[in-house]
């Protein structure tokens, strides 16, 4: 299952219904913070989880994990340009800007993205559950892993690889208004 690709499914769903979180998250049993994270793409349900949440959606278990219903092929041409834009944690309250690139590929053991970094509050440090790949293509940041001493200077070109769960963030610098980088997550384990 394509953690992504579900999570772009319930989100989809809750909001053609005109469906708040919070009413979902009423609906199905769970607290409004588990449904935002299924959303967000930072959890896997279980399937037992899944059952309830489909039902509370009034779908079919089947229906969240076809997804969008595209086809199963090997490969999937695509372009930057056509990125999926997404909501992720209150980015763009931050000044990140998500835009996914393989939405489309089913069954994908990565999940490569287009995140562009724009002034905004200061952001706080983040970590995930997979590896990442990071690339700057563009602009400059000082990106920090486990805290602000540890930091590294970044421009267009340098790279960052990181195993599952290390805290890390990015500080745009004062003389940059926008940095664009390629990040690519590993496959999302399932819990």
């Amino acid at each position: 299952m394509n953690l992504l690709e579900l999570s772009q499914t319930v989100r989809d769903l809750r909001k053609k219904q005109g469906m708040t979180v919070e009413a979902l998250a009423k609906k199905s049993g769970f607290s409004k913070g588990f449904i935002s994270q299924i959303e967000n793409f930072r959890i896997t349900p279980s399937l037992k989880a899944l059952m309830k949440i489909s039902a509370a959606l009034g779908v079919s278990l089947e229906r969240l994990f076809a997804g969008s219903g595209a086809p199963n092929r090997p490969y999937t041409y695509g372009n930057i340009a056509d990125g999926e834009p997404l909501d992720r944690d209150a980015g763009v309250e931050h000044g990140i800007h998500y835009s996914a690139l393989a939405h489309c590929q089913i069954g994908r053991k990565m999940d490569p993205f287009i995140i562009e970094y724009t002034p905004g509050p200061e952001r706080d440090f983040m970590m995930h559950d997979t590896e990442e790949f990071f690339v700057l293509l563009e602009g400059e940041l000082d990106y920090c892993i486990y805290d602000d001493t540890q930091k590294k200077r970044m421009v267009a070109g340098d790279t960052v690889y990181m195993q599952a769960n290390v805290p890390h963030r990015v500080i745009l610098p004062e003389n940059c208004s926008r940095a664009r980088a390629l990040v690519i997550y590993s496959d999302l384990p399932e819990l």
